[in-house]
């Protein structure tokens, strides 16, 4: 699933191309994705223009000029190009297409239809069932040491579990919480609650800097996802520890023959990837 710095990746392709531009036409070729679609939901876009392209965690904001926000979840397998008409005609898996008045195409396909689309009184938004309760983003100010020590008291949790947790934190995936962890040099295993003092510090700076350094490379090209060009993110170079597993980790001194390099777990039944011998 696309994580925040996917989704920031394609938020920013999005508003390149679509903010102050109508959405002339719009296709929609069934009734549903993961959830039914809203009702006259083509219509109600048609015509509209788009003012401005936001994020909220894994949530992509599109805000309209009726004062109605365009909400958009990429699910497991959803992508959105943007471009000019193609040839060829929309395939099983283009489920919306939108021509706008400058006459971009936009298409989004989802093979797996986990996606979703809703449209949300921006008054509202908010509260919204898909983003009300949900934690601060983690590159903004609110995400700090003093507030990760203060939401993890007393949790019993593991780490891992506490990044992956929307409530907690806005955005975070699979991915970015093995990088982030293993940056830190915080063991997945570690009880949420032990996150104080330096160790809340060392894992806030380390979250910040893989999140900016993934979205500066286009976010990670794994399976589905590219950016809203076509074009594919290149984070999965600089990936240190997900999906290297008995690989030897970057900067460690550890005894690749004795430890087995790179470890993998399975928590929440996800893969984490991990040093046994940095992450503590």
């Amino acid at each position: 699933m696309p994580e925040l710095p996917e989704v920031e990746t394609v938020c920013r392709g999005l508003a390149s191309k679509l903010e102050g531009r109508g959405l002339a036409t719009v296709v929609q070729r069934r009734a549903d994705l993961r959830f039914p679609l809203p009702p006259d939901f083509a219509a109600r876009l048609t015509g509209r223009r788009v003012a401005r392209i936001g994020r909220r965690g894994k949530y992509i904001l599109v805000h309209l000029d009726d004062q109605m926000v365009w909400l958009v979840h990429l699910g497991m397998s959803g992508r959105i190009i943007l471009g000019p008409p193609e040839a060829t005609p929309p395939g099983p898996h283009d489920h919306v297409v939108v021509l706008t008045d400058d006459g971009t195409e936009l298409r989004y396909t989802d093979a797996r239809r986990f996606g979703m689309m809703d449209l949300v009184p921006a008054a509202g938004l908010a509260d919204c069932r898909a983003l009300a309760g949900m934690g601060p983003e983690p590159l903004e100010a609110d995400f700090s040491p003093a507030y990760l020590s203060r939401v993890l008291a007393g949790r019993q949790m593991p780490v891992k579990a506490a990044l992956l947790d929307q409530k907690i934190v806005a955005g975070i995936g699979n991915i970015y919480a093995c990088e982030s962890l293993f940056r830190a040099r915080l063991s997945p295993l570690r009880r949420a609650h032990t996150l104080t003092g330096a160790r809340a510090r060392r894992l806030v700076a380390a979250v910040k800097a893989v999140l900016a350094e993934a979205i500066a490379a286009g976010g990670s090209s794994l399976r589905d996802y590219v950016q809203a060009s076509g074009e594919l993110g290149y984070f999965q170079h600089q990936w240190a520890v997900y999906d290297r597993e008995g690989e030897a980790c970057p900067g460690c001194t550890c005894d690749r023959a004795r430890t087995g390099g790179i470890g993998r777990l399975v928590q929440s039944g996800r893969s984490t990837f991990y040093c046994p011998v940095r992450q503590r």
